[in-house]
């Protein structure tokens, strides 16, 4: 178990190795669930993709042309965060 000190301002500081179990680099979200029981979840925060984001995301990054149905498996893969 890791202990962690409050601050007089009420922060905290997650030490580098839960950093890393979590999958979190600076300068990235964390997200807080508060439970019932006086317990939090705490998880790494998704960023939400945009279509904007997705259009081009390949461009010039390889020369093989994709079929309709393999890109709608992509799209469908990556919406769904299989990627």
């Amino acid at each position: 178990m890791t202990t962690l000190t409050v601050t007089a301002r009420g922060q905290v500081t997650f030490r580098k190795d839960v950093l890393r179990h979590l999958g979190i680099e600076p300068g990235e979200k964390i997200e807080l669930d508060m439970l019932p029981d006086g317990r939090v979840a705490l998880r790494a925060a998704k960023p939400l993709g945009t279509i904007d984001g997705f259009i081009g995301l390949l461009a010039g990054k390889t020369k093989k042309v994709a079929t309709i149905e393999e890109i709608e498996e992509a799209a469908a893969a990556g919406w769904a965060g299989e990627a």
